[in-house]
């Protein structure tokens, strides 16, 4: 049987990126508790546009949990408590009657606000135009069994592509650090055949390109892994930390 809750919802409003921002409280009433949290966004939104006020900006597209724009903060989580699942994965019969639920940008360098709830995530794709890709040419395409790729090795690298590129593990992490990101899309070529050419090009260049765009450093604390939507585990990162070994052993 559906259930209806009511809540404080606590949003951060900023106008601009040079503004100042602060939280506003809205009294969410009767929210049925098998409505998504976008959703329940959604329906806030209209009625502040019913009484001529300004809507909340947020970032969403595909609300299917694929593309990783649903960047939310709610609660000191990234997308909110739920485990392996993105903002718009999450649903209000996760909070109780009466709860008091915040709702932030993600806080980094690397992604500046550009308006409430909404950051520029461009770094990322600056980041991926530096070497997440192959560019020599492979050919026609193979036969799926022309190439032998070991089973582990072709999981890992499917594991390590699960990466949505949203920003959890930076925003999760108290350094800023990228590394989570970067080491997912080093690794799910450097486990193929096909990434092997262009292998320490990649590591130094992804990795460069990270440092320059104010991302901090991975201490290691497994914050990024805790919060990753998709659950990519960090063995990423000590296999990106191999790659750039090699690349800086071979200059």
């Amino acid at each position: 049987m559906d259930k209806n809750i009511s809540f404080t919802l606590k949003v951060w409003r900023q106008r601009g990126p040079k503004e100042k921002g602060s939280f506003v409280s809205y009294q969410m009433k009767d929210i049925p508790t098998d409505t998504s949290f976008l959703e329940m966004l959604d329906i806030l939104n209209e009625e502040l546009i019913n009484k001529g006020e300004e809507p909340i900006v947020f970032d969403h597209d595909c609300r299917e949990g694929i593309c990783g724009m649903c960047s939310l903060y709610v609660n000191g989580h990234p997308h909110g408590p739920a485990t392996g699942a993105t903002t718009c994965q999450l649903y209000m019969r996760r909070f109780k009657d009466g709860d008091t639920i915040t709702v932030e940008p993600w806080r980094s360098a690397g992604f500046p606000v550009i308006r409430d709830l909404m950051v520029d995530r461009s770094a990322y794709d600056k980041i991926m135009q530096a070497g997440g890709y192959v560019s020599i040419n492979t050919g026609g395409v193979p036969d799926a069994n022309a190439i032998p790729i070991p089973k582990e090795k072709a999981d890992l690298a499917m594991d390590a592509a699960s990466c949505i590129g949203c920003g959890a593990c930076v925003a999760a992490c108290k350094n800023g650090s990228a590394m989570l990101f970067v080491s997912a899309k080093v690794s799910q070529l450097a486990l193929l055949p096909q990434g092997k050419v262009e292998a320490a090009r990649r590591a130094k260049a992804m990795l460069s390109k990270m440092d320059e765009l104010g991302f901090g450093n991975c201490t290691n604390t497994r914050a990024c892994e805790a919060e990753c939507p998709k659950c990519v585990s960090i063995s990423n990162i000590a296999r990106l930390n191999r790659e750039f070994i090699k690349a800086k052993l071979k200059d």
